[in-house]
């Protein structure tokens, strides 16, 4: 079993550089300027924190489910693969414009969508209101569950995710949640409090790049680890 301090270091470089700047990032970056940067902040992160819990615990349980080597060199492989995955986004990247033109127009659709229902419920009893609310709104402020969904939703299947994933199954698992969750608050927390204005200035190219440089890394060093061994 890797230190925890080896699984706590790779888990935090790979979060931030796959989480900065990414679709997830700037939405959090939208969502703050319109509404409590408090709600916005507390639904993204939270949606991060169990996205990474349950991806740790998957990455646990894998080594269970198939032999240790074989779980080894998937991991290495998938390294590799979100790796060149990486560069081949940097290299073709469609520009940071474009990209958060794109989430801030399905944001836009979603936002009028609310205005409209906001309407046409002012025409109701406060009692039809109530019977009407979904279940976790009377525990939630709905701006948190909008933050909380939209980032839970963006971040599933991600290569980010699946990533976390193969260092849990291959690194110490505390050490990536710890990573994990603090480089998932770093990029949340510089997001909300930068907006739109940080989000904008991000070169994805960059960060894609230098993505897919660290995964290459992790996978050289995945590869030499079962050669030694």
């Amino acid at each position: 079993m890797s230190s925890l301090a080896q699984g706590f270091s790779k888990s935090l470089a790979m979060t931030i550089l796959s989480e900065i700047g990414d679709k997830t990032f700037v939405a959090a970056a939208i969502l703050a300027m319109r509404h409590p940067r408090r709600l916005v902040l507390s639904g993204c992160l939270g949606a991060l924190i169990v996205m990474t819990i349950l991806s740790a615990v998957v990455g646990w349980a894998a080594p269970n489910l198939l032999s240790r080597t074989w779980t080894h060199h998937i991991t290495t492989a998938l390294f590799f693969a979100f790796g060149l995955w990486s560069l081949w986004d940097g290299f073709n990247d469609k520009g940071e414009a474009e990209e958060l033109a794109e989430v801030e127009a399905k944001l836009n659709a979603d936002f009028k969508g609310n205005i409209g229902t906001t309407k046409e419920g002012t025409k109701m009893d406060d009692d039809m209101k109530k019977e009407k609310r979904p279940l976790l709104t009377e525990f939630f402020s709905p701006i948190f569950l909008k933050a909380f969904s939209i980032t839970f939703f963006g971040e599933w299947g991600d290569k980010s995710q699946i990533a976390t994933i193969g260092l849990a199954a291959d690194e110490n698992p505390l050490g990536v949640v710890l990573g994990g969750v603090l480089g998932q608050a770093l990029c949340t927390t510089a997001a909300v409090l930068g907006g739109k204005s940080l989000a904008s200035q991000i070169s994805e190219r960059m960060v894609a790049l230098s993505g897919g440089v660290l995964f290459i890394v992790f996978g050289v060093q995945s590869f030499l680890s079962s050669v030694e061994s």
